[in-house]
């Protein structure tokens, strides 16, 4: 029988659930069970892929082309598994789903209400993965924290399910936060006390506490929590801040938090976890004896984890080259100049990424800094966005196509070389609607692309409305423009190069959402590969 874990959180919101989900999934996975985590959030979208970067951070998009929170990124990330669309559920599909079923007459003519029907829906969605019968546990993050309106139909939810499945099967890990105030010298557990309290008022008792807190806890703190928060004291895990997210499943481990769940839920102690590669890598990136500076070009750096996926393959990749990979935020916008405020802002680094987004702000910004970095033998790398901005830069100032640019910038464009694609020309919605998920594409044999993969066949996720308009393909290609990939099935455009520069790489999907801590993507690693091939060209 698959079992369940919940992570619920309380106190303040971003104290870290899914690491913590994702960090206890790592040390169980490592002990040779199968385990899958998914995200409940508690907004009413049906999904994130309508939200604003700067609202939610980046939109994580799997391989069946689900558009997710960006917690599955961390799942993926460390658990080195695929994510689906069964993996992230919102208020708004649950309600969606039950308005539906209400329509068609599911109900027999019943009142609709909260309970049972929401809260059904809920459990019918929560166990969804376990009985595929692929996974030993399913962790379940609920999003939002403890107290707030809007998680309380998951909270109902899960109580039920305690009392369905039994405590053997089904616990609940509880994240708090306990503050350190600096003028009393002291680490704070009231709030924690007053979090554990919210949770039994709605029924619930955590079974274990993992407290977040800037200093190490003493043994009469564990005591104290023990005590008024009615938690066994060996249930009380320190959660103390780390220099990297990818500490996190060793800190876990050495606080016991797997051995714990384990008896908890009953489950033979089959073996110490094996967390060789997962250390090597830790080693590697802690230990690096280079080091590069990335200028990433985007639209939303304002919010880190607008770029999230991007800022943890640098830190993959980097580990792979054992190079510290520093990346500088550079708003787009600010290269809206003339060419010396350019040069002012992109001389000083290894290699630029020009970053995927939408919308005509800052495009100006991203095609100028695509013009220096290919004048200047800079290293670049283009992603979506970024792609079709080098396109267009090299269509104006290489191809000599009088008035080319994208669709998306300006509808009417004299040359279009970046168009929108046939079939999103008469859709008016925008959620679920671009071409999204994996897409396979067959690489050019000799290119850049091709080396780094090491095959010509490969398989990457996309989220664009807009493509490489083929009707440009050979003049951009007699122009010097190599076309290193296109879907075999469409003939569309997936990655471009220049030949004779150092690397000048743009594809249309996304390699960011498919690096791993045990699998960095090759397109990362060759890019920074190259930004300290540079580097080292200059000392």
């Amino acid at each position: 029988m698959t079992k369940y874990i919940f992570v619920t959180g309380g106190v303040t919101s971003s104290l870290g659930k899914g690491i913590i989900a994702a960090s206890l999934a790592k040390l169980l996975q490592a002990r040779g069970l199968s385990v899958t985590i998914q995200k409940f959030d508690p907004y009413l979208n049906v999904d994130p892929g309508t939200l604003n970067p700067y609202e939610h951070g980046e939109c994580y998009v799997t391989d069946d082309g689900a558009e997710t929170d960006l917690d599955l990124g961390h799942y993926e990330r460390f658990l080195n598994t695929p994510t689906s669309q069964a993996n992230n559920v919102t208020t708004g599909r649950i309600y969606q789903s039950v308005i539906e079923k209400e329509r068609r007459g599911d109900y027999l003519g019943k009142t609709v209400q909260v309970i049972p029907h929401v809260t059904d829906e809920i459990k019918r969605r929560i166990q969804l993965l376990g009985t595929t019968g692929e996974y030993d546990i399913v962790i379940t993050e609920l999003g939002g924290t403890v107290g707030d309106i809007e998680s309380l139909p998951y909270l109902e939810s899960l109580r039920q399910l305690r009392w369905e499945l039994g405590v053997d099967n089904c616990i609940t890990v509880h994240l708090t936060l306990i503050p350190y105030l600096a003028a009393a010298k002291e680490l704070k557990t009231k709030p924690t006390q007053h979090s554990v309290k919210e949770l039994l008022q709605t029924g619930i008792q955590p079974d274990i506490l993992v407290v977040r807190t800037e200093h190490p806890i003493d043994d009469s703190i564990r005591r104290k929590l023990a005590l008024f928060c009615n938690v066994e004291k060996s249930c009380i895990v320190e959660a103390i801040d780390a220099d990297t997210i990818y500490d996190v499943p060793l800190h876990m481990l050495k606080e016991g938090l797997d051995t714990t769940v384990i008896s908890k839920l009953r489950l033979p102690d089959r073996k110490n976890p094996d967390l060789r590669r997962w250390k090597n890598f830790l080693g590697k990136l802690k230990n690096s004896t280079h080091e590069v500076t990335i200028g990433l070009v985007g639209k939303y750096n304002e919010l880190q984890d607008a770029y999230k996926s991007i800022y943890e393959a640098f830190i993959h990749a980097g580990a792979v080259n054992e190079c510290k990979v520093k990346v500088v935020p550079i708003h787009s916008e600010q290269l809206e100049g003339e060419g010396k405020e350019v040069r002012k802002f992109l001389k000083r680094f290894d290699g630029i990424l020009v970053a995927p987004g939408f919308g005509e702000r800052g495009i100006e910004g991203k095609i100028e800094a695509v013009r220096f970095v290919r004048e200047n033998n800079i290293p670049f790398f283009g992603i979506c966005l970024g792609m079709q901005c080098a396109v267009v830069e090299f269509s104006r100032n290489v191809a000599g196509i009088e008035g080319a640019g994208s669709s998306e910038v300006d509808e009417l464009t004299e040359s279009p070389v970046i168009d929108i694609m046939e079939d999103q020309k008469d859709i008016s919605t925008k959620g679920g609607t671009m071409r999204l998920g994996a897409y396979e594409c067959q690489l050019k044999p000799g290119t850049r692309a091709a080396r780094a993969y090491g095959t010509t066949e490969i398989s990457e996720r996309h989220r664009h409305r807009y493509e490489f308009n083929n009707a440009y393909l050979q003049r951009l290609e007699e122009a010097g423009l190599t076309i290193a990939g296109t879907n075999p099935k469409t003939g569309l455009v997936e990655v471009v190069e220049i030949k004779n520069h150092p690397y000048f790489v743009g594809v249309q999907y996304h390699p960011e959402l498919k690096s791993t801590v045990e699998v960095p993507h090759p397109l990362f690693v060759s890019f920074v590969a190259a930004a300290m091939k540079k580097r080292e060209g200059e000392e």
